[in-house]
């Protein structure tokens, strides 16, 4: 029977090196001499240290900047309020992955909803979606494309 998985996954690598990248660009940068600026990457929590809030917007640009070139969806990004005390500043940006329960049901009653011969099952961190035909399953997609989740979807593991 036809399948394929909905998940929602960030390439680890490509994300580690971005954010190097941006490191990279802000020790480079003559607006950022002097000052102790740097990205900090600890499980998919980015946090931005710098001496000035305006210093936190410039980076939260690169870092978006870099993400999307090694082609990552901004769409995972959960930007922090910056934190200011005294002579730093500091911000947290937070990565999302996998698909959270609210979201798969909410997944799942919009397939059902759909009226198309396809069986969706929450499995964990992403959604299983089985059917009789491979044009049913290509509608589910669609229908899924066209329903405007906030988080960047993948369709995987497409099985005949």
């Amino acid at each position: 029977m036809p399948s394929f998985d909905i998940v929602s996954e960030l390439d680890g690598h490509e994300v580690s090196n971005a954010v190097d990248q941006a490191n990279r660009e802000v020790a480079t940068r003559f607006d950022f001499k002097g000052s102790n600026a740097r990205f900090e990457l600890v499980d998919h929590v980015v946090t931005l240290h710098a001496a000035a809030e305006f210093q936190l917007r410039q980076m939260l640009e690169i870092l978006r900047l870099r993400l999307t070139r090694r082609g990552v969806d901004l769409g995972c990004m959960e930007v922090g309020d910056p934190v200011v005390a005294g002579q730093s500043a500091t911000q947290r940006v937070t990565l999302k992955h996998g698909i959270d329960a609210e979201t798969a049901r909410r997944l799942q009653r919009l397939i059902k909803d759909s009226k198309l011969k396809v069986q969706a099952a929450i499995q964990g961190d992403q959604l299983r979606v089985t059917g009789k035909k491979r044009d049913d399953l290509q509608s589910a997609i669609a229908q899924v494309r066209a329903a405007g989740i906030e988080l960047p979807l993948q369709f995987t593991n497409f099985r005949d």
